[in-house]
């Protein structure tokens, strides 16, 4: 579905891939699980573009239900992939971390660790050939896409910026739909690192010009960058 004209998004509140349409091609903001695939195509297909148009991917970290087919585009459709550098490892499957999984409920636990085995969570191929980036970079890419290191979730966890579209892309920094709970709006997401890197990593996003925040897992967020961040240090102070 396009969410604003020239963003399109594959997938659901649980988890989200998102792709920018320019006239000079297509950039895809993350990669989802392997399932994911299947969407990207019927969307780019819907859009009149193909995989052809895609002219990269940029990741905002490197967990695996960001990955999920970032390998097989970068080889089908010869698309480089774009990953902080404090993440490449993650990316490549040689890095495993255990967060703290915080408050649960069986019901949407179930429904999202089901959501992720029907859309082959288990079946991620490493990414083998990464460009790493860091903090401020402007890979030349559709939209011209800025990093903004968002450190906390992951080491090289970003957010990726699109001035022109003045929209920002920030993976895991937040969510605005806990997986484990259903809790709606934005909060800390689950599965994080280091929780308070995070909630300071966040005040980033107070200098850019923005009206439309895409997370990761969760709805999109329609205003300013202030009352998002307001709003996540409510939600992480209850």
């Amino acid at each position: 579905m396009e969410i604003v004209p020239g963003i399109h998004r594959i997938g659901n509140d649980l988890i989200a891939v998102h792709f920018i349409v320019t006239d000079a091609g297509v950039t895809v903001v993350d990669t989802g699980l392997s399932g994911h695939y299947r969407g990207l195509k019927r969307e780019l297909t819907a859009a009149g573009l193909s995989l052809a148009d895609v002219r990269g991917v940029v990741l905002t970290h490197g967990d695996g239900d960001h990955t999920g087919f970032a390998e097989r585009i970068r080889t089908e459709a010869n698309a480089p992939v774009y990953v902080h550098e404090g993440d490449v490892a993650r990316a490549a499957g040689l890095e495993k971390t255990s967060p703290g999984w915080g408050h649960w409920r069986l019901g949407p636990m179930v429904q999202f660790l089901g959501y992720s085995m029907a859309m082959g969570g288990f079946r991620t191929q490493p990414l083998r050939d990464a460009v790493a980036v860091r903090d401020g970079d402007r890979p030349s890419l559709p939209g011209d896409p800025q990093i903004v290191a968002l450190p906390g979730h992951s080491p090289g966890s970003v957010a990726v910026y699109f001035p022109a579209f003045r929209a920002v892309f920030v993976g895991d920094a937040l969510t605005t739909r806990d997986v484990l709970t259903a809790a709606s709006g934005p909060r800390p997401s689950p599965f994080t690192d280091e929780p308070a890197e995070a909630a300071a990593s966040l005040e980033r996003l107070l200098d850019l010009d923005i009206e439309l925040v895409v997370p990761g897992h969760g709805a999109p967020w329609h205003g300013s960058a202030a009352e998002l961040v307001r709003r996540y240090r409510a939600s992480a102070a209850a």
